[in-house]
């Protein structure tokens, strides 16, 4: 990252792939961070930074480093590729953390007791993944293989629920077919997998939407 591409993300404020951090708090709160990005669009987290913009910098540029490269590598599961970036505005050090889209998603946080988690980003703030949206990025960036759109009764109710309704819920859909949300929840995944639906997502749940070809 350049000098002017800092200075641009600074003025821009944060977002879907910007992030502020006035400084290092613990590794497993970066890592929630770092996964968010590498599971959705990458992004960059600037440290020294306070939401409103202004400047605080930080204190100890290889202490914070260490526990940047620590939550990355250690926490992350699979490791997240990342760049580290130093940069000095008036007289205060930024640290600008550089993380790409990731070719091998969906990325865990690893926690003690061994409960896995994981995180996307919506908007300007990193929120955890659903079981929907985790299968959704397995499938989508793993290697399986390419579902095909089967159009039986279920099916059929859904996209007749679509001419009225704009989006639907895993409870809705439930509720629509009759069925458990567990059996709800992998048939919208499998419309999703053959490109029927979209899945979205926000703070509390998730919904899914029916694909718009022109």
């Amino acid at each position: 990252m350049r000098f002017h591409q800092l200075t641009a993300a600074i003025e821009a404020g944060e977002g879907l792939t910007v992030e502020f951090k006035r400084k290092v708090s613990s590794p497993e709160k970066i890592a929630r961070e770092i996964i968010a990005f590498a599971n959705t669009r990458g992004g960059v987290i600037i440290f020294g930074i306070d939401d409103d913009k202004s400047l605080v910098g930080v204190e100890s540029e290889k202490a914070e480093i260490e526990d940047i490269s620590f939550a990355a590598r250690q926490l992350c599961d699979p490791p997240v590729e990342h760049e580290v970036h130093i940069f000095g505005i008036d007289g205060r050090d930024i640290i600008c953390v550089k993380i790409p889209e990731s070719e091998h998603k969906p990325h865990f946080l690893v926690e003690d007791g061994g409960e896995r988690k994981s995180f996307v980003r919506v908007g300007e703030n990193s929120v955890q993944a659903s079981r929907e949206m985790i299968r959704v990025l397995r499938h989508q960036y793993g290697e399986s293989e390419p579902v095909r759109l089967v159009y039986g009764e279920a099916e059929k109710r859904l996209f007749r629920y679509f001419e009225t309704h704009e989006r639907i819920t895993v409870r809705e859909y439930a509720r629509l077919i009759n069925v458990s949300e567990r059996r709800a929840s992998r048939l919208l995944v499998r419309l999703v997998r053959a490109g029927a639906l979209a899945i979205h997502t926000l703070e509390k749940t998730d919904y899914f939407t029916q694909m718009i070809r022109e």
